[in-house]
């Protein structure tokens, strides 16, 4: 069986475009699912019960249940529910941000439970409200030590953004299936899609791996 690097590179074009897709669903859901996380991140630790049991359970179900079960659910059973047909690019956008809003929760979680608790007494007593310390004190201070799982969350987001292909929206993974139906290049185009995504992966770690030296995490941990 020869390999036919002429698919490459006459496939290439295609498969970049749908590399810049799979980049931009991947950016807008993990910014949406930091706004979500962080919130529900915040929920996790109040003392207010009803606000703790609701973000617990906004958590455990979307953690405890596939990303693929989710993005079925939003594109096919909601509009039953609703009345309303999404288009798979905002299918593809709710079901990764709400996904990847229940792992930034607990990510905000482990950071804010990781400030000293003195730095609320700290806050409290300077005569700011809870809420006022909680945003201009711990969130501060925990997020700069989240930025390395928030990397890690960014990096496997990328790559289960794939999983929206199955309802036809057409990033990197869909782009192979349909060259592939037109040129039977399994091979080719396979290794081509790997490529691509060893590559956006790889700039991620480096991206984070800078964002830890500019913010010195490690020398604050040691």
């Amino acid at each position: 069986m020869s390999f036919d690097f002429n698919l490459v590179i006459e496939s290439f074009p295609l498969l970049l475009a749908g590399a810049l897709v799979t980049v931009k669903i991947t950016i807008i859901s993990v910014a949406l699912g930091i706004f979500i996380g962080l919130f529900v991140g915040i929920g996790r630790v109040v003392k207010v019960k009803p606000v703790k049991w609701l973000a617990a359970v906004y958590v455990d179900f979307l953690r405890g249940t596939p990303l693929l079960v989710q993005i079925f659910i939003i594109y096919f059973a909601l509009p039953l529910v609703v009345d309303i047909h999404m288009n798979p690019f905002v299918a593809a956008i709710t079901a990764c941000s709400i996904n990847s809003g229940a792992y930034v929760a607990e990510i905000f979680r482990a950071g804010i439970q990781s400030v000293d608790e003195g730095q609320m007494e700290a806050g409290r007593s300077l005569g700011l409200t809870w809420a006022q310390t909680m945003r201009y004190i711990i969130v501060p201070q925990a997020f700069k030590s989240v930025i390395p799982p928030l990397g890690n969350e960014f990096i496997a987001l990328l790559k289960d953004s794939s999983l929206v292909s199955v309802i036809g929206f057409e990033e990197l993974t869909r782009r192979g299936q349909l060259i592939i139906a037109r040129t039977y290049g399994s091979l080719e185009i396979w290794l081509s899609v790997a490529f691509l995504y060893l590559v956006m992966t790889l700039t991620i770690s480096q991206l984070v791996s800078y964002l830890e030296r500019r913010f010195d995490i490690k020398n604050d941990r040691n």
